[in-house]
């Protein structure tokens, strides 16, 4: 399970990304961990580029910052590939989970990822077919549980 993680999330406003974030942080909590989720964004409107932040502990967090080297980062909105840098400050065996149709090597290629592990799920597609509304954040939460391999969300 997990000892130390960092997650960066980046969507845009209105996808849920910063619910997500919380709710990681709340499955965790609840698994006994110490926790941060907090977003990053300015006056910007619905649709807006936004990031939101996990730090997941076995120890109690002391710093209070923004998240420079996320171990594991999840696109919930895949036009902002190209856009942003995704994989800033990701390291080389790290984990990225994108919400798109497209498979896991064509994303590889796209975003030249080098090592880093690459997952795909249409979360967009699993939301609408199961709640009839596009919103990929929750989809994407188990994607990510899933990819990291420490992280049980019950």
């Amino acid at each position: 399970m997990v000892k130390f993680m960092e997650v960066r999330w980046h969507g845009r406003g209105g996808q849920g990304t910063v619910t997500a974030a919380k709710l990681l942080a709340e499955a965790m909590l609840g698994a006994g961990k110490h926790v941060q989720a907090f977003p990053e964004y300015g006056p910007e409107r619905m649709g807006a580029p936004l990031k939101a932040y996990n730090r997941i502990s076995d120890d109690p967090l002391t710093v209070h910052c923004q998240v420079t080297h996320p171990r594991i980062v999840a696109v919930v909105d895949p036009t902002l590939i190209g856009m942003v840098d995704i994989l800033e400050g990701v390291p080389e065996d790290g984990i990225v989970i994108v919400n798109t149709a497209s498979s896991p090597s064509k994303v590889r290629e796209k975003i030249r990822s080098g090592a880093r592990k690459v997952f795909t799920v249409d979360a967009t597609r699993i939301s609408l077919e199961t709640m009839g509304r596009a919103l990929p954040n929750t989809p994407m939460l188990g994607a990510l549980a899933r990819a990291s391999g420490e992280i049980a969300l019950s």
